[in-house]
């Protein structure tokens, strides 16, 4: 046990370090240009490759690197002007709805694996979960799942459960500017359906987003949305 104490922080510090070496080969490198590869970047910090991969993970999500399939990781191009980070209650709120949130769990856990992959910590570090069934007009739309670093959030859950997770996060200065979202169409299990008033096995559509305030990663969430309830609007410009 206290050799895994003395191991941990070693790792996350080699972890920064490849980051932010990373970072500054990167910084004024034309769009296109190849990043250092996993390969060399283990050979040169003698760290793992899941290390190196976690520390190129994070400078994809800030959108200094891009990876491209069958080819590698390259500098990316400046991202245009997103359109505004939106909550659930913000989006709804826009739409013309009456947002409401139904606190289903809200505990410390331990990270699994991908969830703690996706907050950019430890596995077995603390995390708050917190999941919610979302209405809007009183219609159930989502389920949501959050994962939150307890480490940036101290004292989250004894201050009683906000209604707007985002407002909570900018009273603390942590509020995402900039997020990513995977959508994808499925089909509802039992669990799900149960909470969605939908039958198993009914469409539904998943969102699952990475949100970042800065450097740090600040929410990671897992949402299932009725898919004969809620539409997603996405602003397209061009390049």
């Amino acid at each position: 046990m206290e050799r895994q104490d003395v191991v941990a922080p070693l790792r996350e510090l080699k972890h920064v370090q490849v980051r932010e070496h990373v970072r500054q080969l990167v910084m004024n490198a034309a769009p296109g240009s190849p990043a250092p590869s996993e390969r060399v970047l283990v050979a040169q910090f003698g760290v793992a490759r899941m290390t190196v991969r976690q520390a190129l993970d994070a400078l994809v999500v800030e959108g200094l690197l891009e990876r491209i399939p069958g080819r590698g990781t390259f500098v990316a191009q400046p991202r245009s002007v997103a359109g505004r980070i939106t909550s659930f209650t913000e989006d709804m709120r826009r739409r013309g709805l009456l947002p409401e949130s139904q606190t289903l769990t809200a505990r410390r856990e331990q990270a699994g694996t991908g969830v703690a992959r996706a907050l950019d910590i430890s596995p077995g570090d603390c995390v708050i979960h917190w999941r919610r069934l979302r209405r809007a007009d009183l219609q159930v739309m989502c389920l949501e799942d959050a994962y939150l670093n307890e480490v940036l959030l101290p004292g989250f859950l004894e201050s009683g459960m906000p209604t707007s997770l985002y407002d909570a996060l900018a009273a603390r200065g942590l509020r995402p500017t900039w997020a990513e979202d995977a959508v994808s169409a499925d089909h509802a299990t039992q669990e799900e359906a149960d909470h969605l008033e939908l039958r198993p096995g009914d469409a539904v559509m998943r969102v699952a987003r990475r949100a970042v305030c800065r450097d740090k990663v600040v929410e990671v969430s897992r949402s299932v949305f009725r898919a004969d309830r809620f539409t997603m609007h996405v602003q397209l410009g061009a390049g």
